[in-house]
């Protein structure tokens, strides 16, 4: 139906079901796709239910092309709530929300495989309406980039002048160079450098 928003199916929903089991018994998350509010909700289940067996680490694969920003502020919040200690590893494309999700690790923990691209830039919008709730939505528009530039800044070590240059536009960087930037911690090929 024209104007109906598309049903996403968080991306473990897609896994068949011994496959999901599998990967909870070896506490892993994956995220993959668009960050929704459903994918949130799909990410925060599996952080508490894992949280709640034990404090041994917590393995995200993160790839997205990122998405609603306050449902990528919800599981950047939770990985920092869980007391089992979180990992990330980016893979493919890491970019906008799905960098959100990926600096709530410390840098010590965020590790990226070697042909995994990043991606900063601003929260965009999309309102419409009366003029009075597009000046409302700018604001609030304008509050998230600055909330968004400031945990870049803290997450990489960069100066906050930097990181708003940098995210006027996508600003795209290799493993190498999110390395340098501060971004990713390690890059790494194989599952034995994550032990």
């Amino acid at each position: 139906m024209a104007g109906r928003e598309e049903e996403v199916t968080p991306s473990f929903a897609v896994l068949q079901p011994q496959i999901a089991e599998r990967l909870l018994k070896a506490r892993t998350v994956l995220i993959h796709g668009e960050i929704t509010s459903k994918v949130a909700q799909a990410v925060t289940a599996q952080l508490l239910a894992l949280a709640s067996d034990s404090n041994d680490p917590i393995t995200i694969f993160l790839h997205s092309e990122g998405g609603h920003v306050e449902a990528g502020d919800s599981i950047h919040d939770m990985i920092r709530y869980v007391e089992a200690p979180v990992r990330i590893v980016g893979t493919g494309w890491v970019a906008s929300a799905g960098v959100h999700i990926y600096i709530a690790a410390p840098r010590e923990r965020r590790f990226a495989l070697p042909n995994t691209r990043f991606m900063i830039h601003q929260p965009m919008g999309g309102a419409h309406g009366r003029a009075s709730d597009i000046h409302i939505e700018a604001e609030e528009l304008l509050r998230a980039r600055a909330r968004l530039n400031q945990a870049i800044a803290d997450a990489t070590g960069q100066p906050l002048e930097k990181v708003a240059e940098d995210t006027d536009r996508n600003f795209w960087m290799g493993p190498e160079e999110a390395r340098a930037y501060g971004l990713v911690g390690s890059i790494i090929q194989s599952a034995a450098e994550l032990k």
